[in-house]
């Protein structure tokens, strides 16, 4: 993880004392009296770089390879001039310091910048971090990518630093160049690859940024303790052109075979716990840029990446023939070359890869395992221990032991994290998409207790979002990881038994700032959770008592109180239809008098409820609405059994034409909402929360009202038994009809379903004139 440092290798030694003489006269902070060390940093496979340390100052020095080299290679006169401008940009980069074009110096050209302090993670893979953290790096780096090129590149005052449009046709060409004149023997896979880079450029190659060449995780310095991007290192290949060949160039490792390694470093992040999908993380970067999502020339630039990566591999190679290398595993590059380029052309001939309109919301290959996984876990353990679950329930329905989970949940649980079926809700975690997901939890939705087991529960698992999305690192640390770990439980505060709670801002619960505190007062009812033993903090939806009817959203916050806070009470659980929903931790009536926490337990900040409410709530409805399909696929088949078995006026229930117009009135209303919500799924995964703003609201009307129907006409095909405790479908109605007010009423969803479609309307209208 930290930068490793060498003796200077034989062929790359250099005179210190003229180094020193040199920086003394150049350089503020060398004196003629300050010794000097040098060392050599063990990575990187261009120019070699070495850490220069003064009794009181470090550095880093960048020089040319000396012996024979590439034509065109090697420029650290780039390099210097490209960190200079966008240090001044306020871009993260090294401060460069000096640049010195005498080879009489030390040899070589070179250049000098400031030592940044922090994290190098040499393997892509990060083993030894937490998934939580690989998932929050990864999305750093490919936001700071995004950040890249969307800076103006007139105000940068980089003239003539590269050629602009047409960066593709240059970048097949000059790789092309570069590797005939490093190659070492015939590779005809490197061929026929040029071959077909060259005749398959995109059309309309006019998009122009500054790109970085090389954008790689190690090639990034973080900050020691957080997930941020402090400097971009390795400027030697950056140019001016095609953004998105930087985009695939960063996403390439997860296009690897699992069993591909270039060096015992850089190898496949296919099945690696945390690190986002393709599709997570360009979803991040074009949401950040302000672009559309799809990308559909992304197999070309994948293609592309491949090939550059294995003319990379070979001058590396070469370097090391000819002695001048700057890596000590230089000899092992040879080896990947021709790999690399079958790889890149499997890429090149086969169907496009990213985000796009093809196929019907297919799963990626580890969400179709995991979705298996899954199922048999389910068929397994799950669906067999249901028996056992409802007589513990039966048992202790009057005693106070029902709020406590049952045993053989509890075991259940420790079985789904070690088959690494746990989190995974989370993309940030998981590495599954929101469309991945959405096929998991319809499965789970099939048994009540299911989404408990694999630690997916509401509303554990908005809060977790909320958390990994907004939350500080300290509120991570507190609350966040031991949610992953599932040691303890949470619960969500904002509907209130005193006003219409459909309108958020009617909230009558208050924060005040009593100097480094916040003070709460308020009652919150429907508190999803809070009855768990284990529940021990409460994200609280407040309002500031200034108001301002000009921020009329601006004026509610989110602040995490911990349930053993004076002040809190948990006055009563309340009951849906006359069930406590113990199972779930029960919905109870909580009151906050005279609440005080720290100001720092505000999340992202105050007034910022709203915002963060957005964010929230996209991904939990789509989770509601996928189990209540898996749900309304429960009710249906204890439909069908029962229509099959029982007989009435001498025939089948089923074979009365009312039984079985309702059947297939079912299986329509399934399937087309199973659709619907996968829609949903795909657009929270390539537009964002708020651009799948319509799809989310309709899934939550059709998803509630579509499970309603089912389990009621399953209710009516069992008679009186099918409100009865003998079958689980009152318990079924009584969730999917409380779906239909939980997060927003249909009717408040119509509403924006409507503002939505005449706001579309509108624009189509506009373009049409």
């Amino acid at each position: 993880m930290e930068d490793i440092t060498t003796s200077v290798r034989q062929q790359h030694k250099f005179s210190v004392d003229g180094l020193q003489k040199y920086l003394s006269v150049k350089s503020r902070t060398v004196s003629n009296n300050d010794a000097l060390t040098v060392r050599q940093y063990s990575a990187g496979q261009s120019n070699p770089t070495f850490l220069i340390q003064s009794p009181s100052n470090s550095y880093v020095l960048r020089k040319k390879p000396p012996g024979e080299l590439l034509p065109g290679a090697h420029k650290v006169d780039r390099e210097y001039r490209v960190q200079k401008a966008l240090f001044s940009a306020g871009f993260p980069v090294p401060q460069p310091l000096l640049h010195c074009t005498e080879p009489e110096i030390i040899g070589t050209e070179f250049y000098l910048m400031e030592h940044v302090k922090g994290r190098i993670f040499r393997d892509l893979r990060l083993p030894g971090v937490s998934a939580a953290e690989r998932a929050a790096l990864y999305v750093a780096a490919v936001e700071t990518l995004a950040k890249l090129h969307s800076l103006d590149l007139a105000s940068l005052n980089l003239e003539g630093y590269g050629k602009g449009s047409g960066y593709c046709e240059r970048q097949v060409s000059t790789w092309t160049k570069q590797y005939t004149a490093a190659a070492h023997r015939d590779i005809p896979a490197m061929s026929e690859l040029s071959d077909w880079l060259m005749k398959n450029l995109p059309a309309g190659d006019n998009e122009v940024t500054l790109v970085h060449g090389d954008f790689r995780l190690d090639n990034l310095i973080f900050h020691p303790r957080e997930a941020r991007v402090m400097a971009v290192l390795d400027w030697e290949l950056s140019t001016t052109g095609q953004p998105l060949a930087d985009l695939a160039y960063f996403l390439m490792p997860h296009f690897w075979p699992t069993s591909f390694n270039i060096s015992s470093t850089m190898g496949s992040l296919n099945g690696i716990e945390g690190i986002p999908t393709v599709e997570n993380l360009i979803s991040i970067y074009c949401r950040v840029r302000g672009i559309p999502s799809s990308l559909p020339q992304l197999r070309f630039y994948l293609a592309l990446s491949v090939f550059k990566m294995a003319g990379i591999a070979q001058g590396v190679y070469a370097r090391h023939l000819l002695g001048n290398a700057s890596a000590p595993n230089a000899a092992q590059f040879g080896q990947c070359v021709e790999p690399l380029a079958k790889m890149a052309l499997q890429l090149a001939e086969g169907s496009d890869v990213g985000p796009s309109a093809d196929g019907l919301f297919l799963q990626t290959a580890t969400g179709r395992a995991v979705l298996q996984q899954v199922k048999d876990f389910m068929r397994q353990h799950v669906l067999p221990a249901q028996e056992e679950v409802a007589e513990y329930y039966s048992k202790h329905a009057q005693s106070p032991q029902r709020w406590h989970l049952p045993q053989i949940i509890q075991d259940l649980k420790v079985k789904a994290r070690e088959a690494g079926l746990w989190n995974l809700f989370l993309p940030a975690v998981s590495g599954l998409s929101q469309l991945d997901y959405a096929f998991i939890a319809e499965e789970t939705g099939r048994c009540l207790f299911a989404p408990e087991v694999f630690n997916c529960q509401a509303p554990d698992t908005g809060n977790m979002e909320v958390l990994q999305m907004f939350g500080s690192e300290e509120q991570k640390r507190k609350w966040l990881e031991p949610l992953l770990k599932g040691e303890i439980r949470s619960c969500f505060c904002m509907t209130e038994p005193d006003v219409a709670s459909s309108d958020a801002t009617n909230m009558e619960c208050t924060l005040c700032r009593d100097e480094d505190s916040f003070v709460i007062n308020g009652k919150k009812w429907w508190t999803s959770g809070a009855g768990s033993p284990q529940c021990r903090v409460a994200i609280v939806m407040c309002r500031s008592k200034t108001q301002d009817a000009k921020t009329r959203h601006g004026q509610h916050s989110m602040v995490l109180v911990p349930m053993d806070t004076p002040g809190v009470k948990l006055v009563r659980p309340l009951t849906v239809f006359g069930q406590d929903d113990a199972i779930h931790g029960g919905h109870f009536e909580v009151h906050f008098e005279n609440v005080r926490v720290p100001t720092c337990n505000i999340v992202l900040g105050e007034g910022r409820g709203f915002e963060i409410a957005q964010g929230r709530l996209g991904p939990g409805r789509l989770h509601h609405c996928m189990r209540a399909v898996g749900l309304a696929e429960s009710a249906l088949r204890l439909l069908c059994q029962r229509a099959a078995s029982r007989q009435t006026f001498g025939k089948k229930l089923y074979q009365h034409e009312v039984v079985a117009h309702w059947i297939a009135e079912c299986r329509l209303m399934i399937e087309q909402t199973r659709l619907l919500t996968l829609h949903a799924a795909h657009a929270l995964d390539t537009r964002g929360s708020r651009d799948a703003r319509k799809q989310i609201a309709m899934i939550k009307v059709a998803a509630a009202r579509m499970a309603c129907q089912v389990v009621d006409c399953a209710i009516q095909v069992h008679g009186g038994a099918g409100v009865s405790g003998d079958f689980p479908l009152s318990q079924m109605y009584s969730y999917a009809r409380t779906l239909r007010i939980a997060d927003g009423p249909d009717e408040v969803h119509l509403s924006s379903i409507a503002h939505l479609e005449l706001r579309d309307q509108l624009k189509k209208a506009q373009a049409r004139l």
